[in-house]
């Protein structure tokens, strides 16, 4: 069976490839030719029914919502009840991040009950066995991990977070290195250590090749992670960060050549100044592969508050080319996110992707503003909930004021700029 890639680079319209168009409002061979060079991709695993999703060059930006019971909280349900919020708000993916219960179990239900790509880090899943069991993570076994990569795909997980980038070689570069935060991703922290306890190489570098076999078997899409990622704005495009770059895209190149489709995570904490340069020099590394960002965050210091920090690197790094932005929410570095923290998340970035579509000139987002400005000079407070970013909020202030019966708000009042310039 082909995937998707390989449908596009034989110029097949497949019936998702089409979908995609319609609601980007695009042609179907420009769209047909960006999926086949790599710079569009459609995650959609054969075995998951949802709709069709693009991410990538040139269309609107998507934003993904993280989810996830972890050992010191653990409740699937509260956790189905984030996707559910997730998805109400406006998130494009969302990604199953569990390290505790029932990991398989939980992923089934979520695959089920999501209509919107679902996405993991199977690393996740074989290690929490093993440090559930009290045992080393110098224990994992590569074809325990290849297993549990079959076996979700088998599932249904449409794209997949691994590291393979990080290698012998890129982890060398943090030799003698003045980073402030070392390594802060889990999955990154985990092959570092497997890497240098056992002596051997990333199995997910080394056994690419296989790799790449399952996730076409499937049609996974693979999201190449960000393992030696900046976090702290001081650890920022140093050399183990460009070192993985540099594998990442070679192995990008190597997944398209098979048909599988890929795109490539960054950057992590980076600072207002320089996220104009390390976008542009991932894209160009990576030969315009869709980037998938946290954040960037571009200032360390504001615990509870990260969503909005969040919302501030992304809306830039978007804006200079970055395709998919994954959610920051106000919980980010001090707990798992609750259900609320999930809903201003997304929000947060909503706002980011629409400032970065806006500001590129997108015909949607150029519209949606429109309409609301609209609304605004007709005071037409129906039309300007039903666009607004979060319409319950919206309809809540003002219905809860004391202006909730006249066409003016508790600002002005009766000296309204709208009213007297009518």
């Amino acid at each position: 069976m082909k995937t998707l890639l390989e449908y596009a680079k034989e110029k097949i319209l497949t019936s998702e490839i089409k979908e995609v168009g319609i609601n980007e409002g695009v042609d179907f061979n420009w769209l047909l030719n960006e999926i086949s060079e790599g710079r569009i991709i459609i995650p959609k695993n054969i075995n998951h029914s949802i709709k069709p999703l693009g991410i990538g060059n040139g269309i609107r930006t998507k934003i993904n919502a993280n989810i996830g019971t972890s050992p010191q909280h653990c409740n699937i349900d509260e956790e189905i009840e984030k996707v559910r919020i997730a998805t109400q708000f406006g998130a494009d993916t969302v990604m199953d991040l569990s390290t505790a219960g029932d990991l398989h179990d939980n992923l089934k239900k979520i695959i089920e009950m999501t209509s919107i790509p679902v996405g993991t880090v199977p690393i996740y899943a074989v290690a929490s066995k093993i440090v559930q069991n009290d045992l080393s993570i110098v224990q994992i076994h590569p074809d325990d991990l290849f297993h549990e990569i079959d076996y979700q795909g088998k599932l249904g997980v449409d794209f997949m977070t691994l590291h393979c980038g990080v290698t012998r070689e890129s982890i060398s570069k943090l030799k003698d290195s003045d980073r402030v935060c070392g390594i802060v991703s889990r999955g990154g922290s985990i092959l570092k250590k497997w890497i240098i306890e056992t002596g051997k190489e990333n199995p997910l570098y080394e056994r690419y090749n296989e790799l790449l076999e399952i996730c076409k078997k499937y049609d996974i899409t693979i999201s190449l992670g960000d393992g030696l990622r900046p976090g702290a704005g001081a650890d920022a495009n140093d050399r183990a960060q460009i070192s993985e770059l540099i594998i990442l895209g070679e192995l990008a190149k190597r997944a398209n050549e098979k048909g599988v489709q890929v795109m490539i995570e960054g950057p992590g904490h980076t600072a207002l100044n320089q996220i104009e340069t390390i976008i542009k020099i991932m894209k160009n590394v990576c030969n315009n592969a869709p980037l998938y960002v946290l954040g960037p965050l571009t200032i360390d210091n504001a615990p509870g508050y990260d969503h909005i920090v969040g919302a501030i690197g992304g809306s830039l790094a978007a804006y200079y080319g970055a395709d998919f932005l994954c959610y920051v929410t106000p919980a980010e570095h001090l707990s798992l996110p609750n259900i609320e923290d999930v809903k201003n998340g997304v929000i947060a970035s909503k706002i980011a992707a629409l400032t970065a579509d806006t500001a590129k000139g997108m015909k949607y987002a150029l519209e949606l503003n429109r309409q609301m400005s609209v609304a605004r000079k007709n005071l037409d407070w129906p039309g300007m909930f039903h666009l607004a970013i979060d319409r319950e909020l919206a309809e809540k202030r003002k219905t809860e004021s004391e202006s909730k019966e006249t066409d003016y708000c508790t600002m002005c009042g009766k000296l309204c700029a709208i009213k007297m310039d009518l």
